[in-house]
């Protein structure tokens, strides 16, 4: 995968030189000036599977449709990237809030997908919806809550939210969840 294009130091603002350091196997941002290392690591992109349990015993999954690009108007599961000073789940469910306004439960770790290409890593939870106050963030243009058989699978905004709902409705279908791990090759 390329280096980054990083240009100048973050402490010092000198032009810095791409080069493997000392002890290193890979090209990185080294200031000459002042000797700091740039390290680019992966990005963690942090959501849920809300789930509403329907009274005539089908689960409603809680989609929302975006506002913004990339995939603006397709659909997506509750996400965003992770914050410093948060964990992973409280990152989910701050993300849950703000883009569809559900008050959630976490239920534990259902997935966790590399997207190398992106350089991220998606982290999904399965969650319980506590109520249907629903409230569509600015990220959101609405909110849906589907059955199974609804799930508009050529509408997804991306290749990780389809593989998480894949993997959801067979553990769902089998009665059992577990963790998923694996990677996606295209974010769309």
């Amino acid at each position: 995968m390329a280096v980054p294009e990083i240009h100048f130091c973050r402490r010092c603002g000198h032009a810095v030189e791409q080069r493997i350091p000392p002890m290193e196997d890979r090209l990185r941002a080294v200031c000459p000036n002042c000797g700091y290392i740039d390290y680019v690591n992966p990005i963690n992109v942090v959501g849920t599977v809300p789930v509403w349990q329907h009274e005539d015993g089908e689960p409603r999954i809680l989609i929302c449709r975006r506002a913004i690009q990339p995939r603006r108007g397709y659909w997506t599961l509750p996400a965003g990237f992770m914050e410093v000073g948060e964990t992973a789940a409280e990152g989910a469910a701050r993300e849950t809030r703000e883009e569809a306004g559900a008050h959630i439960e976490l239920e534990g770790l259902f997935s966790v997908l590399d997207a190398v290409h992106v350089r991220q890593v998606h982290l999904f939870y399965r969650a319980r919806l506590l109520d249907l106050d629903l409230a569509p963030g600015p990220e959101t243009i609405e909110n849906a809550l589907v059955r199974i058989e609804e799930i508009p699978w050529r509408d997804l905004a991306f290749h990780s939210v389809r593989r998480v709902l894949q993997d959801w409705v067979a553990d769902h279908r089998s009665g059992s969840f577990g963790v998923h791990t694996g990677s996606v090759e295209r974010t769309r």
